[in-house]
């Protein structure tokens, strides 16, 4: 069936068009911008090429959302997250915003209805999926809309997908700068929550984005608290970290599929109810699991790396690792997943010299180049410098992204500060072990010997005889253990897993050696305490902890109704209303239709459909 005939050009944007304030006041129901989405806005909606690096959280949907609304015709908007798609489309529905999906999932019919819609301009913005937009039929489809004027733009979501070295490569991203060749005149945005330099540089380069105009925001989440601790006992470690947030939602991340299964199961019988998440389990299963995820509350997903990217779910409120993850940039986009409503939440990681070496032979048996490995092997090396810092956790993880900044006072470290000690001996003591026991043997086994402490392979090797032996009685277990993690994060020592976890000496290890280099070391720490305590069961959850009796009670009512009206309408909590909106609700308590509208997240369209009800609400509290 041949498409409709485009319409004669108009000019993008039209004269009588809102503002962008107007479409944020009315439409999203917020009184103000936040950061540089004004500025970004203003130039999309003014015809420019915009490369957007805006946290997890920062609002970047608004970026483009705002200009699609601004300028004349469809916004094509191009995503990963097919499974995701539905979510953002049903949101934007309930503002009064038109806007669609085309990916695999849609059946014929649907595909042709939207097809329809889009010719006859009842759509703003359109989801798309790579590979569809890439496809003869698709382009053509752009084609014709381009003759009438009617693309308002493109935005490129998640654009680190482009990028052949990231943890999230997708191989359809890299011919996406061919819509700029096919549609030159159309503004495009690009927009991620993480990239460092190398990957920003490599997102210019594919997306052919030279003339584009760089916005970069602060990387930080200051609402985030870190927390990294040596792993022990994991399993008993993540019950007493998840004791501070029972009947909260929250992703645990593990680096197997085995692992997250078992983890799940496990967490369940221990009354935190978990789901798996990972790329082996039946598609419609991780889509089943994602949507309980998105749609109840207090789930806790565990997952492998699979899951996450796009979630949108602003109740998130911690983020655990099991495992290390691969670098600094996986794992600041993992634990930005937490706290996306601002309120507090917390990055949790447990890990231990077996996690450097599943990660270095996974480097070191990769089918990759020679650069990139090098490009991973430097990248895992910050990741190590970044949990065995004495500094603040923020300053160092900003500081890999090019950010300077002051201490936090919101992570472990500055909470809780490590004592650092001249560790110049021990480190020499160790390394000596390393080398004299033939470069052959793990953590466990070296600190046996500085310990003198006999077992069935140290006899088999003749070990005890070693000028090593027994020369570092004057530490227990725990602090070799940590001198040996440090002295692996500072490139001293080389984790091999290929040959049991051996420990290497590295050229640098040699000035350290001879005396001519000196060595500091932070103390190992007990572990720490849950830094905070808020449960769904009691008044001192984040998101209420400052509200009074009666309005805690309204605020729970119009949870309820939330709740109702979500599972009626099929969709996630948090489309219907913000928790920060029905708190906002529940302090103000507003009697009339112009108090409500004043409540940050309640625009026309929504007050429209929920007002009523929600002042009736107000009224019976």
């Amino acid at each position: 069936m041949p498409a409709p005939m485009p319409a004669a050009p108009m000019p993008a944007v039209l004269s009588s068009s809102p503002s962008a304030l107007d479409i944020l006041q009315h439409t999203f129901g917020y009184p103000a911008f936040r950061g540089q989405q004004a500025e970004i806005i203003a130039h999309v909606a003014g015809g420019g090429d915009a490369l957007v690096l805006m946290p997890t959280g920062g609002g970047k949907s608004l970026c483009y959302q705002i200009p699609a609304l601004m300028r004349r015709g469809v916004a094509i908007v191009v995503s990963p997250l097919i499974a995701l798609m539905q979510d953002q489309v049903d949101a934007l529905t309930q503002l009064g915003i038109q806007a669609a999906l085309l990916n695999s999932t849609v059946a014929w019919e649907e595909v042709r209805e939207t097809e329809r819609r889009l010719f006859a301009g009842d759509l703003d913005l359109l989801y798309v999926a790579p590979e569809r937009l890439m496809t003869e039929r698709f382009l053509a489809l752009l084609d014709g809309l381009a003759e009438g004027g009617r693309l308002a733009l493109f935005a490129i979501d998640e654009a680190h997908c482009v990028s052949q070295w990231g943890h999230d490569f997708r191989p359809e991203y890299l011919q996406l700068s061919a819509i700029h060749e096919r549609h030159p005149d159309v503004p495009r945005i690009a927009l991620t929550a993480t990239a460092d330099e190398a990957t920003r540089r490599e997102m210019i380069v594919r997306l052919g984005l030279s003339e584009a105009r760089v916005f970069l925001s602060s990387f930080d989440r200051p609402n985030i608290r870190y927390t990294v601790v040596e792993k022990d006992n994991p399993k008993r470690q993540l019950l007493d970290f998840l004791g501070g947030h029972r009947g909260e939602a929250g992703i645990v991340y593990c680096l197997s599929r085995k692992k997250v299964e078992e983890i799940a199961a496990w967490l369940s019988q221990e009354g935190h109810p978990a789901l798996p998440y990972h790329a082996g389990l039946a598609t419609e299963v991780r889509a089943a699991n994602q949507r309980r995820f998105l749609r109840e509350e207090g789930l806790i997903m565990v997952a492998t790396i699979a899951f996450g990217m796009g979630i949108d779910k602003p109740d998130v409120r911690f983020v655990a690792h099991l495992d290390l993850p691969k670098s600094l940039e996986a794992y600041y986009q993992e634990t930005g997943r937490a706290g996306r409503d601002g309120e507090p939440a917390e990055a949790w990681m447990c890990y231990g010299l077996q996690d450097v070496a599943l990660q270095r032979s996974r480097i070191d048996d990769s089918s990759a180049g020679e650069a990139q490995k090098r490009l991973e092997s430097q990248k895992l090396t910050a990741l190590l410098g970044y949990a065995e810092s004495p500094r603040c956790r923020r300053v160092v993880l900003l500081d890999y992204f090019g950010e300077v900044s002051q201490p936090c006072g919101n992570c472990d470290v500055c909470l809780d500060p490590p004592e650092c000690w001249d560790g110049t001996e021990a480190a020499r003591k160790a390394l000596s072990t390393a080398y004299r026991t033939g470069q052959r043997f793990g953590a466990k086994h070296l600190i046996d010997v500085l310990r003198g402490k006999e077992n069935p392979k140290i006899r088999e090797y003749g070990h005890q005889q070693l000028s090593t032996w027994g020369i570092g009685a004057d530490l227990d277990e725990p602090a070799w253990r940590a001198v040996f993690r440090q002295l692996v994060a500072a490139g001293l020592l080389h984790a091999n897993m290929n040959e049991y976890g051996a420990l290497k000496l590295t050229a640098a290890a040699r000035p350290v050696l001879k005396g001519e280099q000196s060595v500091e070391l932070r103390r190992p720490r007990r572990a720490p305490k849950p830094a905070r305590s808020f449960s769904r069961g009691d008044s001192t959850s984040p998101i209420t902890a400052d509200l009074g009796a009666q309005a805690l009670a309204l605020f729970e009512r119009l949870r309820q109704w939330r709740a109702a009206t979500a599972r009626a309408q099929g969709v996630p909590a948090y489309v219907i209303f913000h928790d920060r909106t029905l708190k906002e609700i529940a302090e103000l308590r507003p009697s009339n239709r112009d108090y409500l509208m004043r409540v940050p997240g309640f625009g026309e369209a929504k007050m429209a459909r929920y007002g009523e009800e929600i002042l009736a609400l107000v009224q019976q509290a």
